[in-house]
């Protein structure tokens, strides 16, 4: 438990809504930390400057979330192999991932904030390690039993450094869904499993009712639904996941701009309104949050909205 006094989360989700943050990584940049197209993305900063991650996650609890998802999206053995970083470091750096979260809640604490805080943390998919685009696209060439090898590892560390839910987000593919199923179970940490989605299908292309089943009957999951999609495709997927599980759902879309892969840089317009708040809450959505391009100021609406 984070928070003083916090109740589980899974027994908040039964009794009402949770509201999560936004981008880590845009809140990175507006405080001057450029992530440029650094492969690690804002994992470098749990090495190079720690006390920035704990400073964004601050900002959003005292914005109004009651929920900080880590900066070890991208934080992996193998990405942190690439900067020549050994395995005992990068189980440090990975772990310290919710010690820097717990910290900002701590500080949020004392900064006078009395609600509930938990810590969520943040296990990216296969694609968030490649740093070439694939988590929209899944379909590695992996099958489900080398895509456990790969998450298993992480999933200890975090686990033993004890999150009070492991965020198994971002997720193209039903098959890294069922992959990420198997590597969570008997870890002792209860779990969400969230989707990035288009319509009414995963990334990868099946239909969100096959995705979703896989999750219903496993007992760590507290938690399904969508995040890192478009804010229009929320509503759908969200009554999807409810129906088909009969668990709370979590929705943290971004803003609605598009990221552009080969330019690392996002296009179009924000098409993020807290109007759809209500709708999503209808549709089951107990845990509603921002992902890229997110802000506070967003997270404080959302927060006076669920209220």
């Amino acid at each position: 438990m984070t928070g003083n006094t916090s109740p589980r989360l899974a027994d908040a989700l039964a009794t009402g809504t949770v509201v999560l943050d936004g981008g880590m990584s845009n809140q990175l940049e507006s405080a001057g930390h450029d992530l440029g197209d650094d492969e690690l993305w804002s994992a470098r900063l749990l090495a190079e400057r720690p006390e920035a991650v704990t400073e964004a996650h601050l900002a959003y609890f005292l914005a109004g979330a009651s929920v900080a998802i880590t900066a070890g999206y991208q934080a992996t053995f193998e990405g942190f192999a690439k900067r020549g970083i050994g395995h005992t470091e990068a189980a440090r750096l990975i772990a310290l991932s919710v010690d820097l979260a717990r910290e900002a809640a701590r500080q949020a604490g004392d900064a006078g904030v009395e609600r509930p805080l938990w810590v969520a943390a943040s296990v990216g998919p296969y694609g968030a390690m490649l740093a070439d685009g694939s988590e929209y696209r899944g379909r590695y060439g992996l099958g489900v039993a080398e895509l456990e090898r790969f998450h298993r590892p992480r999933l200890e560390v975090l686990a033993a450094a004890a999150p009070d839910v492991l965020a198994l987000e971002t997720v193209p593919d039903a098959d890294e869904g069922a992959a990420l199923l198997r590597a969570v179970r008997g870890l002792g940490v209860p779990a969400w499993l969230s989707y990035t989605v288009e319509g009414r299908h995963t990334r990868a292309g099946q239909p969100l009712e096959e995705a979703f089943a896989a999750a219903a009957d496993v007992d760590e999951v507290i938690a399904v639904g969508v995040n890192c999609c478009a804010p229009g495709d929320v509503e759908a997927a969200v009554e999807i996941a409810a129906r088909v599980t009969g668990k709370p759902v979590v929705a943290y879309p971004n803003s609605g701009e598009a990221w552009d892969a080969g330019a690392r840089d996002w296009t179009g317009r924000a098409t993020f309104g807290t109007e759809r708040v209500q709708a999503w809450r209808e549709a089951g959505a107990r845990l509603i949050g921002g992902c890229c391009r997110v802000g506070p100021e967003t997270i404080t609406a959302i927060a006076s909205d669920v209220g």
